[in-house]
């Protein structure tokens, strides 16, 4: 303690008795000189100031943890003691930079920590660099929606059998799921075709528009063995006959929120297109890729810039999916909320960008 007192004077006494603000002051101080000089140290330097920072942390505020944190997460010489402290925090500020970046979190570390700690700490890890299969193992099988979404999405994260196994279940409840699955360049052919006989035939198509030249030959070849037809997902729909029966019905004053729900309800794809673009304003073309988008947002404000309820927008949401299926629970409690939090204003900014809009440009949200 001799030489760490002639760092920072009076260290003895601010860790025996120090309050957590002292300490924390004096941990900041201590890692700037850290910081100042690690590209030079060596291991004994390392080790000293790894032991007066292990002994000061634990009884600092939450703050000062997670500063030190940030600061040691990019460093290959950081204290290891300190770091192994600090990585198995419950508190997601502190553990968190190390979780995502730190070269000194080993593969078994990684493994004990997705094993028992909460969902902020699986989502931090799933954003490494790299990931063993024996890692995404655990993540696949404990992670919810938006953590395994993210692990699928990581370039750099690796997969056993197992592993896509789990990634491609849960896909067929989770069309953003399948999508980023479908697009790895490590998905292997029999797993393909296992990912699109899950899928709903709006996920094949969105798998398929977002899929590179050699990827969609590779989609459309799996779909025939699939149906045992050539099948190809680009499809493009005929709204002729819908609109002539949708203008009838306006003609009649019997285009309402009633018809619109009988149409989604009975999975009427062109019916239902034809009659939000006649009620909004929108041309079908933009509507029809407003309906195959990625996402549950553009339907719940073509809903409130029109007025209907929820459970007409409920029903556009599992049209888009066909029949006999349904979105995940979370996701429409998620798209409830939203759609009650949703300003008509808002909604009818957005709309009327839509009427001008041509239908193959990009839709903001």
């Amino acid at each position: 303690m001799a030489v760490a007192n002639s760092l920072i004077p009076g260290l003895e006494e601010i860790v025996k008795h120090g309050d957590p603000k002292r300490r924390g002051d004096a941990v900041r101080k201590i890692s700037d000189l850290f910081l100042l000089g690690a590209s030079q140290f060596q291991p004994a330097h390392v080790d000293l100031f790894d032991g007066i920072l292990t002994s000061l942390v634990p009884q600092t505020e939450v703050e000062a943890r997670g500063e030190l944190a940030e600061r040691l997460s990019t460093l290959v010489n950081a204290p290891p003691q300190l770091v192994g402290l600090l990585v198995r925090d419950d508190e997601i500020l502190i553990a968190g930079p190390l979780l995502r970046r730190s070269p000194l979190i080993d593969e078994p570390t990684l493994v004990d920590i997705a094993k028992l700690k909460g969902q902020s700490h699986l989502l931090a890890i799933s954003d490494r660099p790299t990931l063993s299969p024996g890692i995404t193992d655990v993540i696949v099988r404990r992670g919810d929606r938006d953590v395994v979404r993210r692990v699928a999405g990581n370039a750099g994260a690796n997969f056993s059998h197992l592993g896509y196994a789990g990634l491609i279940r849960r896909a067929g409840d989770d069309g953003v799921l399948a999508v980023t699955v479908g697009q790895r360049d490590d998905l292997s052919a029999p797993q393909l075709k296992d990912l699109l006989a899950r899928s709903v035939e709006v996920v094949r198509r969105r798998l398929f528009d977002a899929a590179s030249p050699g990827q969609r030959a590779a989609i459309n070849r799996v779909m025939v063995e699939i149906t045992g037809t050539p099948k190809h997902l680009a499809i493009t729909r005929d709204f002729a006959t819908a609109q002539r029966m949708v203008q009838k019905l306006h003609h009649a004053d019997e285009l309402n929120e009633g018809a619109l729900l009988r149409f989604a309800r009975a999975h009427q794809y062109e019916e239902t297109a034809a009659a939000l673009a006649a009620m909004s304003g929108v041309r079908i073309a933009t509507i029809d890729q407003l309906l195959k988008g990625d996402r549950d947002d553009p339907i719940l404000i073509l809903g409130k810039s029109i007025g209907i309820s929820w459970a007409t927008v409920r029903a556009l949401m599992v049209l888009r999916l066909g029949p006999g299926r349904s979105p995940a629970g979370p996701d429409v409690e998620e798209a409830r909320q939203n759609f009650e939090r949703l300003v008509p204003a808002t909604a009818q900014r957005v709309l009327t960008f839509w009427q001008t809009r041509e239908p193959t440009s990009a839709v903001p949200l």
